[in-house]
């Protein structure tokens, strides 16, 4: 039994598609609202709550397999609710930033995790994914009312990755041998500015969509408004304030581990191209 945490997230929902696909068996697919949930195939919804692990209980027996995303619930609880239960394997998905910027703190909390699981005594697989293409959903309002985008640093590229390349590369790592013990830095095929970004949503609509590229100080302004100062500093480090070659680095993993090429920013574009009408 292999169960999916945050189910009817972008990874997680994806996930479940690509296991039903490969005829993984029986799969949970956990999520806060199962009766609202809509699963692929045989998929089996089950309630629960990262945040309440003593609750967990049901849930996890006969779970074999786990894949978790870091830094949604009580981590350390849930991975020790795992061991537990008999859990073998956990496939956990981490960050880039825990190799291009381990002073950050989201970076120190993703490497404390993964030291959890790796001390944990059940087998592990490590995902560490840079920027999600689906972050550019932070500019789905904007574009739908006024057709325009205000970002800061327009013209620098990172090798942004879709979410359906974390979930294949999971997918692979639960049901395939030979991934246990290992950690994948996980990028897309190329690296994508936002003003290129903004460049396909508009193609992906058919019609202009505008950047108007800001200031780092504007963009603090705006971000710190729902968010704590020092997460706001440290997304704007990472979105181009403190780029290094690392950070920069377009990686295979996704086509060595899947066989499959990573899939491009415009290919999500086309696929979300509703989110943004």
């Amino acid at each position: 039994m292999i169960l999916v945490t945050g189910a009817t997230g972008n990874i997680g929902s994806a996930l479940l598609r690509e296991l039903q696909g490969a005829g993984a068996g029986p799969v949970r697919g956990l999520t806060r609202d199962a009766a609202r949930a809509s699963f692929p195939g045989e998929v089996e919804a089950v309630e629960g709550d990262l945040t309440e692990v003593a609750a967990l209980k049901p849930v996890l027996d006969g779970v074999r397999s786990l894949f978790l995303v870091s830094g949604v619930g009580a981590d350390a609880d849930v991975l020790a609710a795992a061991r537990q239960a008999g859990v073998e394997h956990v496939v956990l998905v981490s960050s880039m930033t825990v190799e291009t910027h381990p002073h950050l703190a989201p970076a120190g909390e993703n490497l404390a995790v993964e030291r959890l699981l790796q001390d944990s005594g059940m087998a592990w697989t490590i995902l560490r994914p840079t920027q999600f293409t689906s972050n550019t959903l932070w500019w789905a309002a904007s574009i739908r009312a006024h057709r325009s985008v205000r970002a800061p640093y327009a013209d620098i590229g990172l090798p942004a990755i879709h979410p359906a390349d974390i979930a294949a590369v999971a997918r692979t790592a639960l049901t395939e041998p030979g991934h246990r013990g290992r950690t994948y830095a996980l990028t897309g095929p190329a690296r994508v500015t936002p003003r290129q970004q903004v460049e396909a949503i508009g193609a992906a609509l058919g019609e202009e969509v505008s950047l108007d590229e800001i200031s780092r100080e504007e963009a603090h302004r705006q971000m710190a408004s729902f968010m704590a100062d020092g997460t706001a500093d440290a997304i704007l480090d990472l979105m181009g304030g403190d780029v290094n070659d690392e950070l920069l680095r377009v990686r295979d993993t996704v086509s060595q581990i899947t066989g499959a090429p990573a899939r491009t920013f415009q290919q999500w574009a086309r696929e979300n191209v509703a989110a943004f009408r």
